[in-house]
């Protein structure tokens, strides 16, 4: 799980699809065992894997654990005869001075790296400057006709260094009639803010951080942004990127409006329809050295060939990298493991191909198995597929994509994220009350899960989505423990050294999520029809396209 990319502790899964069919496969109850599946964690998650970042030792462990796992339990080579899919990348580490000058009509200071903002770079250039340019506060940096929406309007930031909110103008208005209130939509994710300042011209673009608004703390950004970044190499290209990205903290932020004579009343300004950007008079002065490494990452893909459908095929995911080894925590461990991010779902992706290759039932369409790379440098192995697909995409059934594995209890519930987009929805639920569990609202719909997973890339192509969770409802203390136990992980662990193997986890309610999805994917591995985007999803005209 990425800080691109907020989780829960129960199991977060993306079933991508185009059509899906009406019948229904047997229902499998005794698939999965907790032994199985922590063996397998037990050694993603062990320090001898280093954190598994790619690029390192840890990857090349980790690519020869996979590969031989999936070739033990038969399942065959995904690419021709080839286990392999190369992603190309470059590693870009950024050496940032100590210190960012900020000069303004009311003061001058200085800001410092890594406690008070980080600074991250898609360039190669060898040194990169801020040389004093302009702040101009943009709002939320959203520019989105279908809500007529524009905070660069009337206003030019080229060579100008923009700061913007984290989110969408709904969430800290609390009001459900700008764009859809607290719910995040994909111009809340900071991947779109940087995107859209590089479209503007901009020279940089810092973040406001928000641990609200943003779903995870400063530590998040700091222990994942604070290095190098891992990125598609894309030499060639002439499209334009921003000199250097990055994030500010609150605190840092109200003094830099101090320095222009303002407040934090200037932010909640930008919760209006109608704002218009506001330069700041402040002034921004720091340099970064960059270099750069060229290397080839690798997705890892299995498959067990359909009985009936060999060209129609469901894809299940989950990424295989973490973050390495970096910062050391209290206790002076710099391992992040990993363990439930995503070592559990890496293992449960090969508990899914032993369970399918187990069936006396062959598919009737193809089940691929695709562990993909750097999901936490920003989705980077899926995106690298989905734009060279090695199975045609509208050939593509499905998409269930695994990003961290209930270690806890049996969940009553389960939920939806970003719900209304597609019929395979109905599929889910109706799997969900086969175990009888019940559909709850969706928990935490600011965090836009929905734009934050391996599976999106798919969606990003016009492939139908659903983006489904365990659920909170703990079996034994109800909501209030099961959104305990999420908070404290997310407040404690997520993107932390002390995300270790635990071998005190029950993986109770983890067992149940595996057999729900094993079991939707089923009833999509058997029959001809397939599920549509609904009415109404912003997706649907990719779709047509």
């Amino acid at each position: 799980m990425s800080l691109r990319i907020f989780r829960y502790i129960p199991v977060l899964l993306s079933v991508v699809v185009f059509t899906g069919c009406d019948q229904t496969a047997p229902q499998t109850t005794d698939t999965f065992n907790k032994d199985s599946l922590l063996a397998h964690i037990k050694v993603l998650a062990s320090d001898e894997f280093m954190g598994r970042r790619p690029f390192t030792p840890g990857e090349e462990k980790t690519v020869d654990y996979l590969k031989s796992t999936y070739a033990r339990l038969g399942a065959e080579p995904g690419n021709g005869n080839s286990y392999i899919q190369e992603v190309p990348l470059v590693d870009i580490t950024v050496n940032a001075d100590p210190t960012m000058k900020v000069t303004g009509p009311k003061g001058s200071f200085d800001l410092r790296d890594i406690d008070d903002y980080v600074l991250a770079t898609e360039r190669t250039d060898s040194a990169l400057s801020l040389d004093n340019e302009e702040v101009i506060f943009a709002g939320y940096g959203v520019v989105a006709p279908e809500y007529g929406w524009n905070d660069y309007a009337g206003i030019d930031v080229k060579g100008k260094i923009v700061l913007v909110l984290v989110n969408d103008p709904g969430f800290n208005a609390c009001d459900t009639t700008i764009f859809k209130g607290r719910t995040m939509t994909y111009y809340g994710r900071w991947t779109y803010k940087y995107e859209e300042a590089a479209r503007q011209g901009a020279k940089a673009v810092l973040i406001v951080h928000n641990t609200a608004a943003a779903s995870y703390p400063f530590s998040v950004v700091q222990n994942s942004w604070g290095k190098s970044n891992l990125y598609l190499d894309t030499r060639g290209s002439t499209e334009y990127h921003c000199a250097l990205n990055g994030w500010l903290t609150g605190d840092a932020t109200r003094r830099l409006l101090a320095a222009a004579g303002k407040d934090t009343t200037l932010l909640a300004q930008a919760d209006k329809k109608g704002f218009k950007a506001v330069p700041l008079g402040v002034k921004l002065g720091t340099k970064v050295r960059v270099s750069t490494v060229y290397n080839k990452s690798k997705n890892v893909i299995a498959k067990i060939t359909g009985s009936k459908h060999p060209d129609e095929y469901i894809i299940y995911t989950a990424h295989w990298d973490h973050l390495g080894v970096g910062k050391p925590d209290s206790k002076g461990d710099t391992i992040y493991n990993g363990g439930i991010d995503n070592a559990s779902g890496s293992a449960a992706l090969l508990e899914m191909a032993r369970a399918f290759k187990n069936e006396k039932e062959k598919p009737e369409r193809t089940i691929i198995f695709l562990s993909v790379t750097s999901e936490e440098q920003g989705l980077l192995g899926s995106k690298y597929y989905a734009e060279h697909p090695i199975y045609p995409l509208d050939k593509t059934t499905a998409n269930i994509n695994m990003d961290g594995v209930n270690a806890m209890g049996k969940r009553k519930d389960v939920s939806i994220s970003g719900s209304g987009q597609s019929t395979i929805e109905d599929y889910f639920v109706e799997a969900a009350k086969a175990q009888g569990r019940y559909l709850s609202p969706e928990d935490k719909p600011e965090a836009g899960g929905y734009f934050r997973s391996d599976h999106f890339n798919f969606v990003k192509k016009g492939v139908p989505a659903l983006s489904a969770g365990g659920g909170t409802d703990d079996a034994l203390g109800g909501k209030k423990e099961g959104e305990r136990q999420r908070d404290e992980y997310v407040a404690k662990h997520y993107h932390q050294p002390s995300d270790e193997y635990d071998p005190s986890w029950s993986f109770e309610g983890g067992l149940d999520d595996l057999r729900l999805f094993f079991n939707v994917g089923k009833r999509l591995a058997y029959g001809t029809e397939w599920p549509v985007w609904k009415d109404g999803s912003e997706f649907k005209a990719l779709r047509k396209k």
